[in-house]
């Protein structure tokens, strides 16, 4: 592996972790309903947490709502208490099997906990990229160590690196105060 591999490593990890926090921030919606909401929403089934999509259908009922049918009549409660105890803030009420999940109204207070699910989800991709930039950096002295590179190649290659990690941190912190402006927009 040479410092050329480990920046172009780096760089792809990086833009793909953009793309998974842009993915996060579309799931996150000011006004309509979507299935996609309740993905980060574990459930125990089982032993394991499993995402509500592998143990149930869920669908829209209308633009305001959201269906969840448990595969297992036995899920309804464990599902309805996950929902209820994730931070989306969704109050579920059971109908039978089916449970149904009302988008709350857009008050100033959800905006606000919109804009901190946001920022939880911005700083979990801020994590996300440093772990990135800190197995970069391990790679590149792991070749100093075993004498593959001099050391100004280790310093060029870990400033490098760290140059890489401000400009998607940036990116990341762009596309947070972009979201926080949609969601607080009357």
């Amino acid at each position: 592996m040479s410092i050329a591999d480990i920046k172009k490593n780096a760089e792809a990890k990086m833009a793909k972790s953009i793309e998974s926090f842009k993915n996060e921030l579309q799931k996150i919606r000011t006004g309509r309903a979507h299935p996609g909401i309740l993905d980060q929403v574990q459930v125990e089934y089982y032993g394991s947490m499993l995402p509500i999509s592998q143990v149930a259908n869920v669908s829209l009922i209308d633009a305001r709502t959201i269906s969840v049918q448990p595969w297992e009549k036995s899920m309804a409660k464990p599902i309805e208490k996950a929902i209820r105890e994730s931070d989306l803030g969704l109050n579920p009420s059971s109908l039978g099997e089916l449970i149904r999940v009302p988008m709350p109204a857009l008050t100033e207070e959800r905006r606000r906990d919109l804009t901190k699910v946001v920022r939880n989800a911005g700083e979990d991709a801020r994590i996300a990229v440093r772990n990135l930039r800190r197995d970069g950096n391990d790679q590149a002295k792991r070749l100093l160590k075993d004498k593959l590179i001099s050391e100004d190649e280790e310093r060029r290659s870990v400033d490098d690196v760290q140059k890489l990690t401000d400009r998607v941190i940036s990116e990341i912190d762009r596309l947070v105060a972009a979201k926080e402006v949609e969601i607080l927009a009357v």
